[in-house]
């Protein structure tokens, strides 16, 4: 039974319980997607039923790899099947687990307020952005603010962090920034705002039907 409700694998030449983060970081591509477009329609069509069976796949996803055994999440299980032939990244199962039960108290309170009391609020709004912002940089980035949390709280190093940012002393010259890449994504960021400035009036004309094979609303 310790076996099977254990969290995390031993891997040889690892000290302590590890889990691959190539795995993990696809399952929050997959928990974005579809929290992402389940929040979609919740604010831009003010339908809350997608969002609603999003909340209690989440949650019942995160309390399975959390309390029983990462193994039978089924995020994970598919997150584990699309990078199969990737090389693992392994990465300290212990920082895993105290992000993934921020995750189960976020969506604890979205059930509560959301689904049973079905209500919506401030509150539920600025949650689901958390839980956004939260899975789209575990996914695109591989950061885990959860994991940062836990080296704050316990006041100790996370070990075998992605990426070994927890090793990392120096940086080699393709990851150092300068002056000039700042300057850069300033005139991007100009860029932008005169693109705004010269062509907005154009842009919002809705386009007409090239073909005209769709009929007009």
């Amino acid at each position: 039974m310790k076996k099977f409700s254990k969290f995390g694998e031993i891997v040889e030449g690892y000290s302590i319980p590890v889990l691959n983060e190539r795995e993990i970081r696809a399952s929050a591509g997959i928990l974005f997607l579809f929290m992402f477009i389940a929040i979609s329609q919740a604010s831009g069509q003010g339908n809350f039923t997608l969002i609603k069976y999003a909340v209690v796949i989440f949650l019942s996803d995160f309390l399975i790899r959390v309390f029983i055994n990462t193994k039978f999440s089924p995020t994970l299980i598919i997150g584990r099947f699309i990078v199969r032939n990737q090389t693992p990244e392994y990465v300290g199962a212990e920082q895993k687990k105290f992000a993934w039960l921020i995750g189960i108290v976020l969506a604890v309170i979205m059930l509560i307020l959301l689904v049973i009391m079905n209500s919506h609020s401030p509150i539920s709004g600025l949650i689901c952005m958390i839980c956004l912002l939260f899975l789209f940089f575990e996914s695109a980035f591989g950061i885990c603010f959860g994991c940062k949390i836990y080296s704050f709280v316990y006041k100790e190093k996370a070990q075998y962090c992605p990426g070994e940012v927890c090793d990392v002393k120096s940086r080699h010259n393709i990851q150092k920034i300068n002056y000039i890449h700042f300057l850069i994504i300033l005139a991007f960021v100009l860029y932008i705002v005169l693109l705004v400035f010269l062509f907005n009036d154009n842009f919002i004309q809705k386009p007409y039907d090239l073909f005209g094979i769709f009929p007009e609303h």
